[in-house]
């Protein structure tokens, strides 16, 4: 059995439904407080009935943990508060979701006899604003000046509330491996993307621009648009969780960074031109100034992941975009009213 943390979200609830392909049971541990997370979980129990159960609960209270591990044999750990701007009005919130939430699952693990294999979803925000990395602008993005990508090697600047705490919940997590041997390992993730992803203006972005598309309403960009970010499709992502999976033996006590790395690298100008073309017509955009924390540039070098692996994404922007453009068309659209006060998902 495996236990999603945050599993009713956007990318726990695409895991859910692979590993239960797959032959798993699959135990969501969430405590449903984004609105609309409920339609991925109907979702996910019609598609797989039989395979799934729910702990409706919160992680950082360590409610029903020790139960919901019962019998489990793998953790993924998605569960967390991931919009920048809302770490910055609410700095308490991710605390309390992410760090405080991470150390009751790993205590609860902890004290288990054979306690099962753990995959933590990080984000790429540990590495801060990359102010100093060297950037000049060619057409519709800005191109980084004589580095491929960000790796591992990159030193940590953990900077907003968010960066903050998934930091050191990382930190936690990679401690607890080394000193009570835990099967851990991290993942920081770049941009993700695709079906049963509730985007805001705060956080998934790619499926807001699309929504907002095509509700015919204004697509807000911070900035000049040349911002540059790797994304990679949630199919992508899946592959990669279960690959971190199977080879945790060697992926163990450290962190690598997962993305789409320069093959899917965009910039928002580039995606507006692909809703444009999947559409037939230019969705509607206003410009306002950059946001605080927000990153000019990022694109992972995942080729530390790969090598271990063998994981390499499959599907280019304009496919994904696509795919999303047409799963959206076929769902019930949601409006900006559904956006919630707080972001606590399984999606980053």
């Amino acid at each position: 059995m495996a236990l999603i943390t945050g599993g009713a979200g956007f990318v726990g609830c695409n895991l859910g439904a692979a590993l239960a392909r797959d032959g798993w049971r699959v135990r969501v541990y969430d405590d449903l407080s984004r609105r609309g997370v409920e339609r991925n979980l109907a979702w996910l129990r019609t598609r797989h009935p039989g395979a799934v159960d729910l702990v409706r609960a919160d992680l950082a209270s360590g409610e029903g943990l020790e139960q919901a591990l019962a019998g489990v044999d793998a953790v993924y750990h998605f569960a967390a508060q991931t919009a920048v701007t809302t770490s910055l009005e609410r700095p308490e919130l991710d605390f309390r979701v992410n760090l405080q939430g991470t150390f009751e699952l790993l205590e609860a693990l902890r004290r288990r006899p054979d306690p099962p294999a753990l995959v933590f979803a990080s984000t790429n925000k540990v590495y801060g604003n990359l102010a100093d990395l060297p950037l000049e602008e060619i057409g519709d993005r800005y191109v980084s000046i004589g580095s491929p990508g960000i790796d591992e090697s990159w030193p940590l600047v953990l900077h907003t509330p968010y960066g903050c705490s998934k930091g050191a919940a990382e930190q936690y997590v990679l401690d607890y491996a080394r000193h009570f041997g835990l099967r851990a390992t991290v993942l920081r993730m770049s941009c993700m993307y695709g079906p049963h992803q509730c985007g805001t203006e705060d956080q998934g972005w790619i499926a807001h621009f699309l929504r907002q598309a095509l509700l015919g309403a204004p697509i807000n960009i911070f900035g000049n648009g040349k911002q540059v970010r790797d994304i990679l499709y949630v199919d992508d992502l899946v592959d990669a969780q279960r690959a971190a999976l199977a080879h945790m033996d060697v992926l163990a006590g450290r962190s690598w960074n997962l993305g789409g790395g320069h093959a899917c690298a965009v910039s928002l100008l580039e995606v507006l031109a692909l809703i444009g073309e999947v559409m037939g017509s230019a969705p509607r955009v206003a410009f306002h100034p950059p946001r605080p924390g927000d990153q000019r540039f990022y694109v992972s070098d995942h080729g530390a992941f790969s090598a271990v692996t063998g994981w390499r994404p499959q599907v280019k922007p304009a496919e994904g975009i696509r795919r999303l453009h047409d799963w959206l068309r076929e769902e019930p659209t949601r409006s900006a009213a559904e956006a919630p006060a707080h972001t606590v998902t399984g999606g980053t």
